[in-house]
């Protein structure tokens, strides 16, 4: 049973999606909570992917969802590292100039960390 979990392939990189894409819903449905106005989610391109890009009265935010079932993974904020925080910001760029918005744009990255099934919000988190 153990090595089931662990399989590797399509298969189990469509679980890992499906399960992604879950978390991804609750979040953005967490945030429209909060007040945020969801206006994208799974934004792809070369430099990265942005799991959901919303507006907080005028400005843009950025937010990376990370979700652990319990601490054994660790908490789900810290896997947003360095690298991960470079990626996000490098296609936060990009969308700006592929939707046509200016550089001044006020923007921020904001993590939603996922325990089980408590939500943290992280505003500003890097």
């Amino acid at each position: 049973m153990q090595e089931e979990k662990r399989r590797k392939g399509p298969a189990g990189r469509k679980s890992t999606r499906a399960r992604g894409a879950r978390y991804e819903d609750l979040a953005a449905a967490f945030l429209e909570k909060q007040g945020y106005v969801i206006l994208e989610k799974n934004f792809f391109c070369r430099t990265g992917e942005i799991d959901i890009i919303a507006r907080e009265g005028d400005t843009l935010v950025f937010v990376e969802v990370k979700y652990r079932k319990d601490l054994a993974a660790g908490d789900p904020a810290e896997a947003v590292n360095e690298r991960k925080q470079e990626k996000i910001r490098k296609a936060a760029a990009f969308y700006l100039y592929a939707r046509g918005l200016p550089p001044e744009q006020p923007c921020r990255f904001d993590v939603v960390a996922i325990l089980g099934s408590d939500f943290r919000l992280l505003r500003d988190a890097f």
